[in-house]
């Protein structure tokens, strides 16, 4: 496959949906092989082969800890983002009834591991608040403190969106929260391993993370619970995390996760300021295809994420055409997964119905080249083009018969 107007052979698929997930690295792969052949015992078990398994299991624990800012105490291994958001939501909910508290506070573009749970603590008796995010996707902190009452047990704000990619103020939701006592967990999901994240610093009582978003496992997470919080257990069982989280732990994909989160956080700083660089040039090789918008604020970032809306087409075609140009990447649109509803991240931060279908996020890894960022921009100015050519809206849109949005 050749792109013509430059002559850049692509002889590769250019993959650009690392916000949903990563390819494993080389070390955590090694790490994880090498572990499942050796050290394959149950870290619970008293002899030799388990007492081995429970070294490792406690090694990687302290690894995870560090990179955070945690002490090794403070983390609870779970099966990922999901299930650790889950945990947290439920843990807040259970000491907050104990107390008589049953509000929670939240957002509007949560992912649905948060906006489902608080739907079913509201069929519990729970009252939820849910904060706009406003065009430029972020949360305002003031908006925060205006929401929080006296019967407030948990404010629940992602630290970076996964389909826009905004970068949330956490240390000073955090701060706000932890003045009023309030408990405050954060889906860190997207920005553990990408940009720097300080339990302590950024004042938050329980934080969510997942290993396939940084190179590490699928499967595989962790939930930090400051000191003092006890979480409630969703698993019932063995005695296993210290009472937190029955069920053998995954010892190699742990082990695998701490060396994919340590590497990531060593190369952090170069990878952040390359991705960002080519990120920029992306955006603005696409802020030029007429009637097209970035969503979210270009700045407070992820270093890889891009989000467009492209007014007049529909996001899943847009997506299968690039596949055939060797591009893979993802829509804000849910009609992907078969319902007709737009993404309501996209909702959240004011896009209407037709203009949130056109969407597309790119989020592009550590290995993006600028010849490859280049024709992303290249590909997706065509691939417009063509869809526009046969799109009744798009005629419409031209022939006057309704106003443009964008």
């Amino acid at each position: 496959m050749i792109d013509h107007q430059t002559g850049y052979q692509i002889d590769h698929m250019i993959y650009a949906d690392n916000a949903a997930t990563t390819q494993m690295s080389e070390k955590a792969k090694k790490v994880m092989i090498d572990l499942m052949d050796q050290t394959w015992g149950n870290p619970s078990s008293l002899y030799s082969t388990g007492q081995k398994a429970k070294e490792v299991l406690e090694e990687a624990r302290s690894r995870v800890a560090q990179v955070i800012g945690a002490t090794p105490r403070e983390i609870v291994f779970t099966s990922g983002g999901s299930e650790a958001d889950n945990q947290a939501l439920l843990t807040a909910a259970e000491l907050g009834k104990k107390s008589g508290k049953k509000h929670i506070v939240s957002t509007a573009f949560e992912h649905h591991a948060i906006l489902n749970t608080v739907k079913k603590l509201e069929r519990d008796g729970f009252e939820v608040t849910l904060l706009d995010v406003h065009e430029d996707g972020i949360v305002r902190p003031e908006e925060v403190v205006a929401a929080l009452r006296g019967d407030t047990c948990l404010v629940t704000v992602m630290y970076a969106n996964n389909e826009i990619g905004t970068i949330q103020p956490i240390r000073e939701i955090g701060r706000i929260c932890r003045e009023r006592k309030v408990l405050f967990h954060t889906d860190a999901v997207q920005a553990v391993g990408h940009i720097p994240v300080d339990v302590s610093a950024d004042n938050v009582d329980m934080l969510s993370a997942s290993a396939h978003k940084f190179h590490g496992p699928k499967g595989v997470g962790f939930l930090y619970v400051k000191q003092g919080v006890r979480p409630a257990s969703l698993i019932e069982g063995g005695a296993q995390e210290r009472g937190r989280r029955a069920g053998t732990e995954n010892v190699a994909g742990i082990a695998a996760m701490a060396t994919a989160l340590e590497e990531a956080v060593a190369n952090m700083a170069d990878n952040a300021a390359r991705m960002t660089k080519l990120r920029d040039r992306i955006i603005d090789g696409l802020s030029k295809i007429p009637h097209s918008a970035l969503n979210g604020a270009a700045e407070h970032r992820l270093p890889g994420n891009v989000n467009f809306c492209f007014e007049g087409i529909e996001g899943e075609s847009l997506l299968l055409l690039l596949d055939d140009k060797g591009i893979e990447a993802s829509s804000g649109s849910a009609c992907t997964s078969g319902s007709l509803d737009p993404s309501h991240v996209l909702l959240a931060i004011g896009r209407v119905h037709d203009v949130a279908h056109g969407s597309l996020r790119l989020s592009i890894g550590e290995t993006i080249t600028e010849e490859e960022a280049d024709y992303i921009v290249r590909a997706v100015k065509d691939v417009v083009a063509q869809l526009r050519s046969f799109s009744p809206v798009w005629r419409d849109l031209t022939e006057g018969k309704r106003p443009f949005i964008l």
